[in-house]
């Protein structure tokens, strides 16, 4: 079962959109900080370190040429003087190494290591990098030098000056201590900036919250556009609309009840009546077995009348339920159609007229409906209904179903010889309740909107029109030949599935 989603708050989203990125990027920041405070750090100590490697440099170069008797260690044996200045620094500890023509060690600390081999040797020009001295992490200066008196010659001699690195690891984290402690004031600060930001930008929603809760319940006008932001003003044009329909939904309601209770006043009020008179003549001692036969016949068609009109307005209901109508399956309409006119057959006979049903058999029929076989069902059973109601005695109604394969569309069509309806009329005829003047026909008025809505509900094309050709001023004959209704129902089919043995 899957786990139900907790409500969310936009506040805290937004919050936290704005505030997970600031802290993801102030971990960057730090670490950017201490590379730039790094190469701060070092660039004085560099300069510094070069000076004192371009000065060793250019002792080496002004050497004495070798004199007789003296070794090469002391010829390039660096003065007293110089030699404590290197050594002076109390923090760091200061190394330097002269390399003679052929690579020998003529003065200064052996384990200093050498330059890489693939280095380009440039006389006189100044190179940095990082060693490692035992323990220790070393930054060292180093040029090659030309001696003086040997013009023309490849052969340089190597002077290196190396430092170690607490002087700048010191002045980096004062850079970073510098940069990073005002920013654990100023995060907070913007923490606490921004919410108050967003609780101020937020503000209006809470008061179109306020608004439409004050509402009364019956109160659907429409929420005032003009003081709510542009960023709402969808959402709000959304809910207006949708309060829009419910109030035309809850207008029709209240209209269609109106009526209803109109409608059901009508033969409640005669049962009552007959019930009355029936009791009255018993009181009286005048009771003739005709005349309570003649109050029973009455109460009894009162009663059917009732449970007549009660049975479609629960099929109204029912049609307009759209959950009750999203449940769907695949529908044969030839079955429905044949079962329907089976129904029929004794009200046909008894009012005399001809009902018969046109179209493929149902385990022949090749296409099905995706829809609703109850409210399918009760389209078939209105129009039949409808049509049998205004047929007189000696005419004909026809159930007749045509399937177009290659257009995947199934037509319903259910046609009479009665009076037909005039086109002044024929939008009409599918309002609640309507019913056409002069026909002497008993219905509740129902049947037809119930045939539209479930139409409606499938999306299919429901049409009216004659049977056949009218003449001006023509009256349905003797016989029940007149020009006729023909209601056709277009609905959108798909091949029938393979039945399963």
């Amino acid at each position: 079962m899957a786990a139900e989603t907790g409500q969310r708050s936009l506040f805290g989203e937004i919050l936290d959109w704005m505030l997970a990125p600031l802290l993801l990027i102030w971990p960057i920041s730090v670490a950017l900080t201490w590379l730039v405070a790094q190469g701060i750090a070092s660039r004085p100590y560099d300069r510094e370190l070069g000076e004192m490697a371009r000065t060793l440099g250019l002792q080496v170069a002004s050497a004495a040429p070798l004199a007789e008797g003296r070794s090469a260690r002391s010829r390039y044996a660096l003065a007293p003087e110089a030699a404590a200045l290197l050594r002076a620094d109390e923090t760091d500890t200061v190394y330097y190494q002269v390399l003679g023509l052929r690579g020998e060690l003529l003065n200064g600390d052996a384990k200093l290591p050498v330059p890489p081999e693939d280095d380009v040797i440039v006389p006189w020009e100044l190179h940095f990098r990082d060693e490692d001295m035992g323990s220790e992490r070393v930054r060292v200066a180093y040029l090659w030098v030309a001696p003086e008196g040997m013009a023309g010659s490849t052969q340089t001699m190597l002077v290196q000056v190396a430092e170690t690195l607490g002087k700048r690891s010191r002045l980096t984290n004062e850079i970073i201590k510098g940069v990073i402690l005002p920013q654990f004031v100023i995060l907070p600060l913007a923490v606490l900036l921004v919410w108050l930001a967003l609780a101020r930008g937020i503000a209006p929603l809470n008061e179109l919250q306020r608004r439409i809760r004050s509402r009364e319940s019956s109160d659907l006008s429409p929420i005032d556009e003009r003081r709510i932001p542009d960023e709402v003003a969808p959402l709000v044009r959304a809910i207006n609309d949708l309060l829009a329909r419910l109030d035309q939904s809850i207008s029709s309601q209240k209209h269609f009840l109106a009526d209803a209770a109109h409608q059901l006043k009508t033969p409640l009020a005669g049962l009552r009546t007959q019930a009355e008179f029936a009791q009255r003549e018993i009181d009286e001692g005048r009771s003739e077995p005709a005349e309570l036969k003649r109050s029973l016949q009455q109460i009894a068609l009162s009663s059917q009348r009732a449970a007549h009109m009660v049975n479609q307005l629960l099929a109204m209901a029912r049609a307009e339920d759209q959950e009750h109508a999203a449940q769907r399956s695949e529908v044969n309409l030839a079955e429905l159609a044949t079962e329907t006119v089976r129904d029929f057959v004794p009200r046909a006979l008894d009012k005399r007229i001809d009902l018969g049903y046109e179209g493929p058999e149902p385990d022949a029929f090749s296409l099905s409906l995706l829809g609703h076989g109850l409210l399918i069902r009760e389209l078939i059973r209105n129009l039949v209904d409808n049509a049998l109601l205004y047929t007189p005695a000696g005419g004909t109604v026809t159930v007749r179903i045509v399937e177009d394969p290659f257009g995947q569309v199934c037509v319903l069509q259910v046609e009479d010889s009665g009076p037909g309806i005039p086109e002044s009329e024929r939008d009409k005829v599918f309002q609640p309740f309507y019913r056409a003047l002069g026909t002497n026909v008993d219905g509740s008025g129902l049947g037809l909107a119930i045939v539209r809505e479930i139409a409606q509900q499938h999306e299919a094309e429901l049409t009216l029109d004659d049977t056949r050709p009218r003449r001006p001023g023509q009256q349905p004959e003797a016989d029940g030949q007149g020009p006729g209704a023909r209601f056709t129902v277009r609905f959108h089919s798909r091949p029938m599935s393979p039945v399963q043995d």
